[in-house]
């Protein structure tokens, strides 16, 4: 049995797109933010590796096909970005700056949190890439001496992390204007704040959006001078 499941070219898929609905259930039913549908959907996984036998290598060879719908639903932001346009043209330097100020912050904190806890080159380039998208955080950390594997670790933690508390921070720190929120979302947790952002409103879905293109873009022309410091 674990032969023919090894060899499947859907268990991966099917596995993921079950569990993600599972996880989608599960929160519709309690409404609690902490029951997010990533987390939850990746803990099911995890649970049916180990009671199915599966290794990650063998699940990812059949879900890999879902990748290849991350880029096309990233570029799908584009729509709300595009009936926001006014929105955004009468806020572009303000947007700019958001954006810009948080890629250093987020580069400050891995240096912070690098020196504090005398981690390595090899660590501290892994982690600084983890408020991008998968895609190019991945390739900058292979680039640069990074452990891929903990760099997609900590994009996914991240991520989580802004979509279950990102909205709840923002009002501790009474953080009110739709660009403003929208912006932090994006550039502090990539593609799954953002999902949390378009629940937020289409203006937050739409700078969320434009932060993440922008942040990996900023990101990209940053990691050589921030990766010295290690």
């Amino acid at each position: 049995m674990n032969e023919l499941l090894r060899n499947s070219e859907f268990i991966g898929a099917a596995l993921t797109i079950l569990s993600f609905e599972a996880a989608s259930l599960i929160r519709r039913r309690f409404n609690n933010p902490l029951l997010n549908p990533f987390l939850i959907s990746v803990i099911i996984i995890i649970a049916a590796l180990k009671l199915m036998g599966l290794d990650y290598d063998s699940y990812y060879a059949s879900a890999r096909h879902i990748s290849f719908l991350v880029t096309p639903a990233t570029v799908c932001l584009a729509i709300p970005l595009y009936r926001q346009l006014a929105v955004l043209k009468s806020n572009l330097p303000a947007v700019l700056a958001g954006i810009g100020v948080g890629v250093l912050i987020n580069a400050a904190a891995i240096v912070v949190f690098a020196k504090v806890f005398s981690l390595g080159h090899s660590e501290f380039v892994s982690l600084l890439p983890k408020s991008i998208t998968t895609p190019i955080g991945m390739a900058l950390s292979g680039e640069y001496g990074g452990t891929q594997s903990m760099t997609v670790v900590a994009i996914l933690v991240t991520g989580i992390t802004g979509n279950v508390a990102g909205e709840q921070l923002l009002k501790l720190v009474r953080v009110r204007r739709a660009v403003s929120r929208g912006l932090a979302m994006g550039a502090s947790s990539h593609a799954i704040g953002t999902a949390k952002a378009v629940e937020m409103g289409d203006t937050e879905g739409a700078m969320s959006g434009l932060a993440i293109a922008v942040t990996g873009v900023l990101t990209v022309a940053v990691m050589p001078l921030a990766a010295q410091l290690a």
